[in-house]
């Protein structure tokens, strides 16, 4: 965008986690892109049901596929692979996209409203 200030993030690990609202896959897939372009390095993971459902969208495989290409690496996609996550401090930040109001409420607690 015309002004628009750009924020450099050269080396910053980014856990990139997709999950299950194919319909928004697209447009998860241009902010993983621009991350990229930005000098992020993605940890591609997905959910077990992003991984393994096809849909209009796209089969699985296009998706694991396309994540991994923007990535540059494999895509964890069971428990066991993330585990390391956290202990191995293999993230800076996470992103979870595409995140749906009612996965958020879903998760709302009384401490954190």
């Amino acid at each position: 965008m015309k002004g628009e200030q750009r924020m450099s993030l050269d080396g910053i690990r980014i856990g990139f986690c997709m999950t299950g609202s194919f319909c928004t896959f697209e447009k998860a897939f241009a902010a993983a892109e621009r991350l990229v372009q930005q000098g992020a390095k993605l940890v591609p993971i997905m959910s077990f049901n992003a991984a393994s459902i096809s849909t209009r969208f796209g089969t699985a495989e296009e998706n694991i596929k396309r994540l991994e290409t923007i990535a540059g690496r494999k895509v964890i996609r069971t428990i066991e692979e993330a585990e390391p996550i956290g202990p191995k401090k293999m993230c800076d930040i996470m992103v979870v996209a595409p995140v749906s109001y009612t996965h958020l409420r879903a998760h709302e607690t009384k401490a954190n409203l």
